[in-house]
């Protein structure tokens, strides 16, 4: 059985990640990328799918970990009666194209302590997400042993410590005693090129740390919760592919929104929405390059017809994303069925453009200078929003039932042609920008007429219910956060949408999301109040919620994508970007609101 999702902990190497819990087992790793099938899977079972454990002989050791200041260099200590040990688990980030070309590293480094401990280590490897058990040998010595297992298109090694096979898995003991380092060195590489040399430890563990810790020494944040604003950009920073500049929504797929439920979804794709808005989180500090990576990634993506434009794409733009069910994998906690690709990417959800727009021209003001074809790509993309403009859609939310005119929709087809008009206005560029202020007034008109019922914004046109995305209108700029039709959408989503204090996305028994079951309250609207009550002057009720948010953040500061506050626990895959990027504007909009004069 897998731990709880706030036991895990995130590897990163900018290419793919692994989740390794507190009690020492690796339970979720794709390689060589983030999308790619997985080697380790039992996170979604038990250890039949996959898993790398290593953690002390002696049952009644108590361990406690952390990150290696700023970085994703874990350490993991463990104690016994009589012995002290850390193990300390990095994924080298590989920034030598001589030494990484062609394969994918994860260390596990045993350092003794204090007195003398053994640790038991237990792999079963299981690639192509479970359905191939691989062909295993041991091709090194007694003095330096090494494993190989081969499967299909890819071969995985491990190396430091001798193995013996049992029934498809293989075990071993490993021994340290205080001052002594044990270096267990797990290497993918491509099953038809041979075995890559080991990499020096020493060298590579040392590189990772500094490459982590420069990065985030250039975060810049005034206040009070710059430890939690620092570990969710580095989160997001993890989730950006070094190669490709794609940035995944998650680092795992089909972790449930509701334990035992079917609301389980891949999430380990490029979100056009989820991206843009990791970038304004990633511009508002200062990260410029990575938003001009990004737009490389969007031409690349999104070239051809506009009107071909998806919501989602793998991470190197990929478009062939089709849903489907791996009956191989019981589920997180019998949480069926789960799904790798995403069904969502047929969808047509209006706000996309909007968002995009709103980021790029977020990085123009930021100071990223036009290259060739990035002016060209925006009109293309307000153009395949004047086209669409009567359409309705699936709304912010992927709703899988009808579609329907979303007012948070509608608002970012606003913001789209808003967006294009201040290029032109403001930086120079050319457009027919008449025609995109008859739009974006055609909008606005629009909105205020079908988009209010009773003074307050509704979900969508011709109903009465909310839901939290409304909170992103001031955001975007549509309206003042303290215009009195969104002081009553925030009376009504508290309301209707807190019953425990958390901000659900909307009412899940209304049938409007066209799903059984329910869910967890969403852990980014919660964040987006907490920005609203700052920029209100309602401070108090916004630290008071920011606590409780960051409180539920695990002990190395990952959030999932949901909570179940009846049970405590963290629910949806993990760590959301979503979740992670709300939290830093939510910070942000608090440091703000500390300054203002008064």
């Amino acid at each position: 059985m897998a731990a709880r999702i706030e036991d895990y902990a995130l590897l990163s190497n900018c290419r793919t990640a692994a989740l390794v819990s507190d009690q020492g087992s690796i339970d979720w790793l794709c390689l060589p990328r983030l999308d790619s099938a997985s080697a380790f899977g039992a996170i979604l079972g038990d250890e039949a799918q996959g898993r790398w454990r290593l953690r002390p002989a002696d049952p009644d050791a108590v361990s406690s970990r952390r990150y290696d200041g700023d970085t994703f260099v874990l350490i993991t200590r463990w104690e016994t009666a009589d012995a002290v040990a850390e193990v300390h688990d990095f994924m080298p980030i590989g920034l030598d194209p001589d030494v990484t070309v062609g394969r994918t590293d994860l260390v596990r480094r045993i350092v003794g302590v204090r007195g003398e401990m053994t640790f038991a280590q237990r792999l079963s490897i299981r690639l192509d997400y479970a359905r191939v058990i691989p062909w295993v040998r041991q091709t090194g010595t007694e003095e330096e042993p090494c494993l190989v297992a081969i499967g299909g298109p890819d071969a995985v090694a491990l190396r430091g410590a001798q193995l013996t096979a049992s029934d498809h898995r293989h075990e071993g003991q490993v021994t340290v005693t205080a001052g002594e380092v044990r270096d267990l060195q797990l290497t993918w590489f491509p099953s038809h090129r041979d075995l890559p040399p080991a990499l020096d430890a020493d060298e590579e563990v040392e590189r990772t740390k500094s490459w982590w810790q420069e990065w985030a020494d250039r975060i810049s944040h005034d206040g009070a919760r710059r430890g939690d604003v620092v570990r969710s950009l580095l989160i997001l920073r993890a989730l950006t592919n070094h190669e490709t500049g794609g940035i995944a929504a998650a680092a795992t797929m089909s972790l449930p929104e509701e334990i035992g439920g079917v609301r389980n979804w891949d999430y380990r794709y490029v979100w056009l929405r989820d991206a843009a808005l990791t970038l304004e989180a990633l511009l508002d500090h200062g990260f410029v390059a990575v938003a001009g990576r990004w737009r490389e990634w969007l031409l690349r993506a999104v070239a051809g017809d506009p009107g071909d434009l998806q919501i989602m794409y793998g991470l190197a733009g990929e478009r062939d994303l089709p849903e489907r069910v791996l009956p191989e994998f019981p589920g997180y906690e019998g949480s069926a069925p789960v799904r790798i690709g995403n069904g969502a990417s047929a969808q047509y959800q209006a706000d996309v453009v909007g968002e995009v727009l709103v980021t790029l021209s977020a990085a123009r003001a930021a100071g990223l200078g036009e290259s060739e074809f990035s002016w060209p790509l925006e009109r293309q993309l307000v153009r395949f929003a004047s086209e669409q403009i009567e359409r309705p859609d699936q709304g912010l939310w992927e709703i899988r039932g009808e579609p329907h005119r979303f007012t948070h929709s509608r608002v970012m087809i606003w913001a789209a042609f808003d967006r294009a008009v201040r290029a032109v206005e403001e930086f120079g560029l050319d457009g027919p920008v008449e025609r995109w202020r008859g739009l974006r007034d055609r909008m606005r008109e629009e909105i205020d007429r079908d988009g209010v019922v009773d003074g307050c914004f509704v979900q969508y046109y011709g109903t009465t219910e909310v839901d939290a995305s409304l909170l992103l209108l001031p955001q975007v700029g549509y309206c003042r956060p303290d215009d009195s039709r969104m002081l009553a959408t925030v009376a009504r989503i508290e309301q209707t949408l807190m019953p425990d204090g958390l901000v659900r996305r909307y009412r899940t028994g209304t049938g409007v999301d066209g799903l059984t079951g329910s869910e967890g309250a969403f852990l980014a609207c919660s964040f987006w109040l907490v920005e609203q009550y700052a920029v209100t002057g309602r401070h108090e009720e916004a630290h008071d919620l920011m606590d409780r948010l960051c409180g539920i953040a695990n002990d190395v500061g990952m959030l999932s994508e949901e909570y179940d506050p009846v049970s405590g626990r963290q629910l949806g895959n993990t760590p959301q970007a979503f979740s992670h990027l709300a939290l830093v504007r939510a910070a942000d909009a608090l440091a703000r609101a500390e300054h203002r004069p008064r």
